[in-house]
C-alpha cells in the first residue's frame, strides 16, 4: 500500500512542482520586466516603444511611470473585450507588477551620470529585458496585455502579427515622443535585439514535458507570443 500510494503520488507531485515553478518564473520575470524598465529609464539613450508612451504620459499627468504603466495596461485590457480576447492569471498579474517594479526599482536605484554608466546600464537593462521576458513567457499564463492586443487585431482584421505590431508600435512611439517620451540609441537597439534574445531565454527556461508524458510548457515558443509584455 505503502509503494502504490508513493507511485499514484508521484506525477501529481512533479505536477504541483512545475505549477510551482512556473508561478516563480511568472513573477520573477514580471518583476525583472520592470526592473529592465526602469533602468532604461535611468539610462538616458531610448527606451523601448511602450516606454516611450509610458514616460510621455507620465510628463503630462505628473504621475510615476510605473503607475501610468498599470493604467495603460489596465486600458489596454479592456480592449480586449470587443477583440474576444481572454486573459490568464498572467495577463492580469502583468497589468500591476510591472509598473510596481518599475517605480520601486526607479526609487531604488541613484541617477547615472556619464556615458561610461549610462551607455553599460542601456546594455544590462537589454539583457535583462530579455531574460525577463523568456522567463514570463515560458511560464506559459497568458500573454501581456499589449501582445493581446495585437494578436486580437490579427484575428479580427485578418492582417499579419507583424503587421498589426508595427502599426501599433509606431503609432505608441509617435505618440509618446510628442509627449515628451525619450528615443534614441537605446530605442532602436532594443528594437533589434529584444527577439532574438527572449528567443534565447525562451529554451533557457522551458519548463520540460512531464514524465507521464503531458507537457505543462512547450520547449519552443509559445504559439502567439510576441516577446513583450
Amino acid at each position: 500500500m505503502r509503494q502504490a500510494t508513493t507511485t499514484t503520488g508521484g506525477p501529481a507531485l512533479s505536477t504541483q512542482n512545475r505549477l510551482g515553478r512556473r508561478l516563480i518564473q511568472l513573477y520573477a520575470g514580471l518583476a525583472l520586466y520592470g526592473a529592465s524598465s526602469a533602468l532604461l529609464v535611468e539610462a538616458g539613450l531610448g527606451l523601448e516603444p511602450w516606454g516611450v508612451l509610458h514616460q510621455g504620459l507620465a510628463e503630462l499627468t505628473g504621475l510615476s511611470i510605473g503607475v501610468v504603466s498599470i493604467i495603460v495596461g489596465a486600458a489596454v485590457l479592456l480592449l480586449w473585450i470587443p477583440l474576444r480576447q481572454r486573459p490568464g492569471l498572467g495577463t492580469v498579474s502583468n497589468v500591476f507588477v510591472v509598473g510596481i517594479a518599475m517605480d520601486a526599482t526607479l526609487a531604488a536605484v541613484p541617477d547615472a551620470h556619464g556615458l561610461a554608466v549610462r551607455i553599460p546600464l542601456l546594455l544590462a537593462a537589454i539583457v535583462l529585458n530579455g531574460v525577463a521576458t523568456g522567463l514570463y513567457i515560458a511560464a506559459h499564463f497568458g500573454p501581456g496585455p499589449r501582445d493581446g492586443l495585437m494578436t486580437g487585431l490579427h484575428r479580427r482584421t485578418g492582417r499579419s502579427i507583424r503587421l498589426m505590431r508595427t502599426a501599433v508600435e509606431v503609432a505608441v512611439v509617435v505618440t509618446g515622443f510628442t509627449l515628451g517620451g525619450t528615443i534614441g540609441i537605446g530605442t532602436v537597439l532594443y528594437a533589434v535585439s529584444i527577439g532574438p534574445l527572449a528567443q534565447l531565454f525562451l529554451r533557457v527556461f522551458a519548463v520540460l514535458p512531464a514524465s507521464d508524458g503531458s507537457t505543462v510548457v512547450a520547449t519552443g515558443q509559445p504559439r502567439g507570443a510576441i516577446l513583450r509584455p
